[in-house]
């Protein structure tokens, strides 16, 4: 069994709808093999990881929450709560510090402005609302850090 695995390759599977000729593929039952590449060196085993269908990545064997929606709204959060993190409100994750950084925290406000600029006309009410109250309460806080 041991000599299987390592003869054994890797699956290369073409999940694209359209064949070469802009023609609309056809499900294979069997998807192609091919050679795995030898370890070069001695006694070390080849790594495989089988990929299910639809995966880019190899099952971990844990199952992960589902993700929350991404919509504008949640978009914007996430860019305002990276300017909070850079003005020293949310420690990092890894060291537990909590370091500001102006500069960046600028740069995110200036990155939620050219949203602002771009969207104009193209958000609901409530979009326009939610991004304009953001962007005054993170001008107002870069005034008050940067006088400090």
């Amino acid at each position: 069994m041991e000599e299987e695995k390592k003869e054994k390759g890797f699956v290369i599977k073409d999940r694209r709808h359209f064949d070469e000729a802009g023609e609309v593929r056809k499900e294979e039952t069997a998807p192609p093999q091919a050679e795995a590449p030898k370890s070069e060196a001695p006694g070390e085993e080849a790594k495989q990881a089988q990929v299910p269908p639809g995966t880019d990545a190899p099952p971990t064997g844990e199952e992960e929450a589902p993700l929350p929606e991404v919509n504008f709204a949640s978009f914007i959060f996430s860019l305002s709560t990276t300017a909070m993190y850079h003005f020293g409100d949310i420690p990092d994750p890894l060291s537990g510090e909590t370091r500001r950084n102006l500069p960046a925290a600028k740069q995110t406000i200036d990155i939620l402005s050219i949203l602002r600029a771009k969207t104009e006309g193209n958000l609901d009410p409530t979009e326009k609302e939610l991004l304009d109250g953001i962007l005054y309460e993170l001008r107002m806080r870069f005034v008050k850090e940067k006088s400090k």
